[in-house]
């Protein structure tokens, strides 16, 4: 009931109401999540550079890359998804 006290109606549904497609992201990105995207976009990163790697590495929007040998550390690049988020945004090569 609303607030005159009578029944609300729900509205029909559309005859032709095509199927929501479903995204990559089941929610939004966080600020850190973007700035992350962005820092990757011109150059991979140290693996353990910033908290927000693995939440994005389970997005699949990161990928984790073989460093220097030398240093032994591993690099964290963009995946073609989350090259796809930044092309979205409009901030992508």
């Amino acid at each position: 009931m609303n607030w005159t006290g009578s029944k609300k109606q729900a509205a029909p549904e559309a005859p032709s109401a095509k199927p929501v497609k479903r995204t990559m992201l089941r929610r939004l990105l966080s600020h850190h999540e973007l700035a992350t995207l962005l820092l990757l976009l011109h150059a991979p990163i140290d693996a353990h550079a910033k908290p927000e790697i693995t939440t994005l590495q389970e997005a699949g929007l990161v990928e984790q890359v073989p460093g220097d040998a030398a240093a032994g550390a591993a690099q964290i690049r963009l995946t073609p998804q989350g090259n796809a988020v930044l092309q979205g945004l409009g901030l992508a090569r």
